[in-house]
């Protein structure tokens, strides 16, 4: 059970470690693209690839949906970012329950941005737990975790591949140890809940220290992209570095750095209105940015 990008390497896994699918669940098809026609979930178009059954209800509050699901007679169901709340009916409905694969340290980032929230505040690490559905947002017992490194070059978008690779593993170990694994009640203490990123979030506020401006770029990268304003322009920032440099804030001081409430952030890789986002050093060839420009 599971939706975007993120979910497809757990399911290769899955295929590839030889576990049978009985039926593969997302969200159904949506209008998107210029032309809005209906375009299905990264994972639906893996499992059609794949030839396995696919269902895509758009709740659960259905009983003949509840008792279509119960009827596969699963060993286990493997949810990750599905995008569904399960009732209880379902979470109880395969023989060991429904095994969640979550990416974050719980009880660090219960919800629904996790991999933003730990780079957003500066987490030296995450991870991967594989968790037992109960009722509760990511409340229920750990079952195996695995941990990383968040570097200070990390975005969102390198730790959402990486982490979406070590769930892939981790599931797999924990289906094939799965008499062996002891669950984890989850500490009270430590709870952090990653509330959904907020575009509002991405306007960047000069008078703040370069470290957290450049965790923000770092962490709403790639989407929705943290921006500020350039003569008009709306420019997006995709790669920073803190750097030793001070100025007005929000002041150019050299080059692509950018002087803040504290220290400087240069900034690496960006985005123009209507471009893609590329190394500064071709974005400057077009853009005359000189000492003393202002950024708001």
């Amino acid at each position: 059970m599971g939706s975007p990008e993120f979910s497809v390497p757990v399911l290769d896994a899955l295929v590839a470690a030889g576990h049978e699918i009985a039926c593969v669940y997302c969200q159904p098809p949506r209008p998107a693209g210029r032309g809005k026609k209906d375009r299905p979930t990264p994972v639906q178009a893996r499992a059609d690839e794949l030839g396995l059954p696919v269902r895509y209800p758009l709740n659960f509050k259905d009983a003949a949906d509840v008792a279509a699901f119960a009827a596969l007679d699963a060993d286990v169901a493997v949810v990750v970012a599905y995008g569904l709340i399960l009732p209880q009916a379902l979470l109880d409905a395969p023989t060991h329950g429904c095994l969640n694969i979550h990416a974050s340290l719980l009880p660090r980032w219960r919800g629904a941005a996790p991999i933003h929230r730990a780079v957003i505040e500066g987490d030296a690490a995450t991870g991967v737990c594989i968790m037992q559905m109960e009722a509760g947002l990511d409340t229920g017992p750990v079952l195996l975790r695995q941990e990383t490194e968040i570097a200070a070059d990390d975005t969102t978008a390198t730790l959402h591949d990486r982490l979406s690779d070590m769930g892939a593993d981790a599931i797999v170990t924990a289906l094939d140890t799965l008499r062996l694994l002891t669950p984890e009640v989850q500490a009270e203490a430590g709870v952090t809940y990653a509330k959904k990123i907020d575009k509002a979030e991405a306007k960047i506020d000069w008078s703040r220290p370069a470290a957290e401006i450049d965790r923000q770029i770092r962490g709403l990268t790639p989407f929705p992209g943290a921006w500020a304003d350039l003569n008009g322009e709306r420019i997006k920032f995709h790669m920073s570095r803190v750097v030793d440099a001070s100025g007005a804030q929000g002041e150019v001081v050299d080059g692509f750095t950018i002087a803040c409430g504290k220290d400087a952030v240069e900034i690496t890789t960006a985005q123009r209105e209507g471009k893609r986002a590329m190394p500064v050093g071709e974005i400057l060839k077009g853009l005359h940015m000189p000492k003393g420009t202002q950024f708001t």
